[in-house]
């Protein structure tokens, strides 16, 4: 089996809600999510991605979103490494961006192409990004500044869309995985909740989430030992508390799903954390 090579690197950014991230790897990523809004820029190399939007593929200089809980993978084309930047955004936040530049409180949108090529938004997306990750005086105006400029150009073009409503009862089966991703559910206990079949539950939730049940399941517990991990909790007790039988489990899953273990994620979080407190 060939070595993944990965590296990477978070930057403290001073703006709660705002994760900023150089990444180099030649890892697979499987189907996953984010409980973040992404945009990215390509830096070199390329990579084939199915996203909830579409089958994509993107190459150095092109824009790269994400929306939350959107299913997708990324394949590097022709099994080599490729680089990127990214900006993580907690929904809150962006809402509160695109509230400022839309002059509304509707905070319930989308993304709608998952990659695209426009120089004017790779160069907005680079000021973006060195106003995350630099350190300068007055940062916050500074940041505050690049990221409209960043978002502007993109609203005029409509990146955002309505989305779509759905059954009560399926969000309600969804919540009981979302509250407590530990638990060992079981397909009739989703589809007891949501008054469906189980075959019938199973179909509607794939269509609702991009992903089964189990999949779901197991992304959110990742979620969670994520979060758990960048707040300081040792890795024996997230794995617990997440639901892996072990943490030789879930440091398995962890590298499969990003390319890099939980030790090692720490150790970027701490650093990250280290550089913000300075």
């Amino acid at each position: 089996m060939t070595a993944v090579a990965s590296d990477f690197r978070m930057f403290p950014t001073g703006r709660p809600g705002l994760l900023a991230v150089a990444a180099s790897s030649d890892h697979a990523f499987p189907r996953h999510t984010h409980d973040e809004y992404g945009i990215g820029l390509f830096i070199s190399g390329g990579q084939m991605s199915a996203s909830g939007r579409g089958q994509i593929t993107a190459s150095a200089g092109d824009i790269i979103t994400v929306n939350p809980g959107e299913v997708h993978d990324g394949v590097p084309t022709r099994g080599e490494s490729r680089s990127w930047l990214m900006l993580y955004l907690d929904p809150a936040l962006l809402a509160d961006i695109n509230s400022d530049l839309e002059g509304t409180q509707d905070a319930d949108f989308e993304f709608e192409r998952p990659a695209f090529s426009d120089p004017r938004a790779a160069l907005s997306f680079t000021s973006a990004f060195a106003a995350a990750s630099g350190e300068r005086d007055n940062k916050g105006l500074a940041l505050d500044q690049a990221l409209a400029a960043l978002f502007v150009p993109l609203s005029s073009v409509k990146p955002f869309a309505k989305k779509a409503q759905t059954g009560r009862d399926l969000l309600r089966a969804r919540t009981m995985i979302d509250d407590d991703p530990a638990r060992n559910l079981s397909l009739q206990d989703l589809a007891t909740e949501a008054g469906l079949s189980r075959f019938q539950t199973l179909r509607a939730f794939q269509a609702l989430t991009g992903l089964t049940p189990h999949a779901y399941l197991m992304q959110r517990r990742m979620s969670l030992a994520r979060r758990r991990i960048s707040q300081g909790m040792s890795l024996a007790d997230v794995a617990a508390e997440a639901g892996y039988a072990d943490q030789s489990h879930m440091t398995r899953e962890f590298r499969r799903r990003y390319g890099l273990t939980p030790a090692a994620y720490r150790q970027a979080v701490t650093a990250c954390n280290s550089i913000q407190d300075a």
